[in-house]
């Protein structure tokens, strides 16, 4: 069964946190660390689809040691935000996207496709029952987390029968300490992060699992984030930990590696190529090798580098550190092309510039 619309039962928290208290973790907000009061929750079964739509108090779920997600890891997720613009208004930025990779990572995953109109209720519903969780200082969000696991108790190799769908949300500051200054980045020698015919265009946690002992090194060596190479010839840029990222060349164009199923179909990624566009800009979805980076950079070829994604939106890639030496890009600052896109997709998200492409969706009354 694959219900477009169910009601939602809306239990309020009866002990949300103290006006005092949230206003006062408001003032140093990191990211991922402090949590709202409620919670969206849907479930589903092989026999009643999905059912037992709620908004709850936000708490640890009960569950059984033998659950699937356990031992197999059938898990997904979304990362979007809601922002206060400056008008007021809560806004939600092109949320049908998160609902339609949702879906495509549940179907490479064997699990359950949740309809779109479900997955947007369900933030919605969120988002309203805890509007005074959004910040409005310069550079936070609410940031949503969408999720589903399977919850099935049962240890044979095969999709589970039940699965959690859920929503929670924290309020957040910048993704890198420090705000927008550029980032250092590793270049992982030893480690891919997907292989043609895998789950690397999935956003599953398996992915990002296997993505943290790159970035642990990645520490090791001083840098912020890594990034890797493709798995075949381990020559070509794919993305970093977490990040799409794109190269900014002297004639005016960018260049970002193409997708191909090994790559996240990034929603910011996606956003700036049309904004690079509308700018003028010319963008190539090519593959880009690591050496001729480092040429380009050495040559003037190359000058910007940027990554971006929904958590840290755009930030300048400053320094690339790999085991066979290191390169500075735009003398370690933040470029004039990747400002400027910065400033023009956080404009509209702010709702402080004209939304052309009609990406953000207002929700009334919060």
């Amino acid at each position: 069964m694959q219900q477009d619309a169910l009601t939602f039962a809306i239990r309020p928290n009866a002990s949300p946190m103290p006006e005092a208290d949230r206003l006062k973790a408001f003032e140093n907000l990191g990211f991922g660390t402090l949590f709202s009061d409620h919670m969206a929750v849907i479930r589903w079964s092989a026999d009643k689809g999905w059912h037992s739509a709620e908004v709850t108090a936000r708490a640890p779920f009960p569950l059984d040691p033998a659950a699937a997600v356990l031992h197999y890891a059938q898990e997904i997720f979304e990362g979007m935000k809601a922002y206060r613009a400056a008008d007021g208004r809560a806004v939600l930025f092109r949320p049908e996207e998160n609902a339609r990779r949702f879906n495509e990572s549940a179907r490479r995953m064997a699990m359950p496709e949740l309809p779109e109109a479900l997955f947007l209720e369900a933030v919605e519903q969120l988002v309203r029952a805890d509007a005074k969780w959004i910040p409005a200082a310069e550079g936070s969000s609410l940031y949503l987390r969408p999720f589903m696991f399977a919850s099935e108790a049962f240890l044979g190799v095969r999709p589970s029968k039940e699965y959690i769908f859920c929503v929670i949300a924290s309020p957040v500051g910048p993704y890198f300490k420090g705000g927008a200054k550029p980032v250092s980045i590793w270049v992982s020698e030893h480690y891919t992060r997907a292989a043609a015919g895998g789950t690397g265009a999935a956003k599953c946690g398996g992915n990002y699992a296997g993505s943290l002992v790159a970035q642990a090194a990645a520490y090791e060596h001083g840098c912020d984030q890594v990034v890797f190479l493709d798995a075949a010839e381990h020559r070509w840029l794919e993305e970093l930990g977490g990040m799409n990222v794109f190269i900014v060349m002297a004639d005016g164009s960018l260049v970002t590696p193409p997708l191909g199923g090994t790559i996240l179909p990034g929603i910011t990624r996606k956003s700036l190529i049309a904004l690079a566009k509308d700018l003028g800009y010319t963008v190539r979805e090519e593959r880009y090798a690591f050496e001729d980076w480092k040429a380009d950079v050495a040559s003037g070829k190359a000058k910007e580098a940027f990554a971006c994604g929904t958590a840290a939106v755009v930030a300048a890639i400053g320094k690339v550190k790999s085991p066979d030496g290191e390169f500075v890009i735009n003398a370690g600052e933040t470029g004039p092309v990747t400002a400027k896109l910065r400033d023009t997709l956080v404009g509209i998200q702010r709702g402080q510039t004209n939304d052309a492409h009609g990406w953000l969706k207002v929700l009334e009354g919060v």
